[in-house]
């Protein structure tokens, strides 16, 4: 039985193996889940802006690529959320997969010569993806999944401890931040989870708009979002530094930070 507070919508009953503790189509009939369907955008437009920022300053094609496939996964997320339909899933959750094995391709790519390609790595990623996407279609456990997204977050934040730590000190504040976000991210995806019954209940005794500060796997997107944007900052200014760049951080509008990168000085 669904939930009193949710309703029917466009696209019919859910076939997703997994729904969130947003109430469904509460706000929109064409839309299931609503907060956190618009709260993709973070997924979506920066690294959008990034990839574009990359190709004009002609940096190497993984990084457009990192860009791109966090834009994918804001996009699958967004059409699961929308719809909570399987297929929708699927969109959302394999691109984590695949996004994250392109961070950490990059991320351990740092500090080799330009223009040379670690095929024994990227064949070793390739082959998780394919072996984790296959396990997944035929097991259908979102347990699996996360816990092969997990293994993966956890190699990228070690190789950026490291570098944090022993290669570029003085990038401890963007390093540490990325990861603070994700994890807040995390805890409130748990809170979210844990906690989903008296979320609702609160939830009937507020004003919708005060209300929607409470849609908590709406703020995962939010931090995760960051964080994985963040992180992707981290390891593309670790990169063109190793490789003489003059990378700056610098803030759109004073809020959001993107990373201008100038050529080596002309000796």
């Amino acid at each position: 039985m669904a939930p009193a507070a949710d309703r029917e919508g466009y696209w019919g009953p859910p076939t997703s193996t997994l729904e969130w503790c947003e109430e469904n189509y509460a706000v929109s009939y064409y839309i299931a889940e609503f907060w956190n369907t618009v709260s993709n955008l973070i997924f979506i437009l920066p690294p959008i802006y990034g990839a574009i920022q990359t190709y004009k300053d002609g940096l190497e094609k993984r990084y457009l690529a990192a860009y791109l496939c966090l834009t994918a996964v804001g996009l699958g997320s967004w059409c699961f959320h929308m719809t909570l339909k399987y297929e929708m899933q699927l969109l959302d959750e394999l691109p984590m997969i695949y996004s994250c094995c392109v961070f950490v391709y990059c991320l351990y790519e740092c500090f080799k010569y330009k223009n040379t390609v670690n095929y024994p790595l990227l064949f070793l990623l390739i082959t998780y993806s394919v072996v984790v996407s296959i396990v997944y279609l035929n097991l259908k456990e979102p347990v699996f999944h996360q816990v092969m997204y997990g293994t993966l977050v956890s190699i990228i934040v070690l190789r950026s401890v490291y570098i944090v730590l022993w290669v570029y000190p003085w990038l401890r504040g963007l390093g540490y931040t990325s990861l603070t976000v994700f994890l807040m991210g995390f805890f409130l995806w748990n809170v979210d989870n844990i906690f989903c019954d008296k979320l609702r209940a609160l939830r009937e005794k507020m004003p919708p708009v005060v209300g929607a500060v409470t849609q908590f796997h709406a703020w995962w997107h939010i931090l995760t979002g960051l964080g994985s944007y963040l992180h992707i900052l981290l390891s593309l200014y670790t990169r063109t530094l190793f490789l003489k760049h003059r990378p700056k951080v610098k803030f759109v509008f004073g809020i959001w930070p993107v990373l201008l990168v100038e050529p080596p000085k002309k000796l």
